[in-house]
């Protein structure tokens, strides 16, 4: 049976993420009010992309470009592929930092592609989760992104799956944004093979205590941010990432390694006076509560600006 695809364009709207968020590696992740918002629709032949703001001049502008990647991911679950495809990126989140920009990309993917196949609710949410997860490897950040809020995260045998948790009015998150840039695959060789039993106990004690503090008491943000499974280990490749992360830290804020960096997260109220320097972009983000949004038509004027969507300084 062919596949029938919807008329006329389809866009959407998804935050970036903070995975992590200190002990809760590759399982807890929070969604950010900072956003691209990408459009596609079906053409006659051929595949073009446009992009606008981050990634600009860098990223591919054909079906080598990630959305599309997961479009097509997308459309092969779905039953088909169309004839031609037209795609539309206003990027805000930043690349290769450590904010979700890949899931970012592939959550706008598989929901531009399930929106534009007549019967594409068939995939429903949790197989839209499922998909995106094994797209990106792991559901850490996809999960916030898709559902907004503070997520949990696991995989089971038939795929990824996840709950999203309300957060606390105390929570103030502002990213620390170096110029450099990371990348996931780097972080994750240094990691090493094993841990000591020590190490897995208190991150699992922590990481039970991060969800009571971000969705009660962000009084114990601090304690419930101690990890020791990842970002020593990492400490040495982003040496400028650490440094702020133990400076803040020494002041009574909450702060951690965004994902795999080198971004800085901090959950708590940067103290008076405190300066990250010329190098880094500081931007005070509320908590996404909706996730990934998908309308009807084109992108409007105001989607179309690269900075308009949640960036403040």
């Amino acid at each position: 049976m062919s596949t029938t695809f919807a008329a006329g364009p389809v866009r959407v709207r998804v935050p970036a993420t903070s995975a992590n968020l200190g002990p809760g590696f590759d399982a807890l992740g929070l969604a950010l009010g900072l956003y691209d918002d990408v459009a596609a629709e079906v053409t006659a032949s051929g595949v073009t992309v446009s992009v606008t703001g981050e990634g600009a001049g860098d990223l591919p502008t054909d079906d080598g470009h990630l959305v599309v990647r997961a479009m097509r991911a997308t459309f092969d679950a779905l039953g088909g592929q169309p004839s031609g495809l037209a795609v539309e990126c206003v990027n805000r989140i930043p690349q290769a930092r450590g904010l979700g920009s890949s899931s970012a990309a592939i959550v706008a993917g598989v929901l531009l592609a399930r929106a534009l196949v007549a019967d594409g609710e068939r995939l429903d949410p949790a197989g839209v989760l499922r998909l995106a997860a094994q797209l990106e490897g792991h559901p850490d950040n996809v999960a916030p992104c898709l559902l907004g809020g503070f997520t949990v995260a696991w995989t089971e045998p038939a795929g990824a799956r996840a709950v999203s948790l309300p957060v606390a009015d105390g929570v103030r998150p502002t990213v620390l944004v170096p110029t450099e840039r990371g990348l996931t695959a780097s972080a994750r060789a240094a990691l090493p093979a094993t841990v000591p039993h020590g190490d897995a106990a208190l991150n699992a004690g922590r990481a039970a205590l991060l969800v009571h503090a971000l969705t009660a008491e962000p009084a114990l943000l601090l304690p419930a941010t101690v990890d020791r499974l990842h970002q020593d280990y990492r400490a040495s490749s982003m040496s400028a990432t650490a440094a702020v992360v133990g400076e803040l830290r020494e002041a009574g804020v909450a702060a951690v390694v965004s994902g795999a960096g080198p971004t800085v997260l901090a959950l708590s109220e940067l103290p008076k006076g405190f300066e990250a320097g010329t190098d880094w972009q500081v931007l005070r983000l509320p908590a996404d509560v909706r996730g990934a949004q998908v309308r009807r038509g084109t992108l409007g004027h105001a989607e179309r600006d690269p900075v308009a969507a949640g960036r403040k300084s």
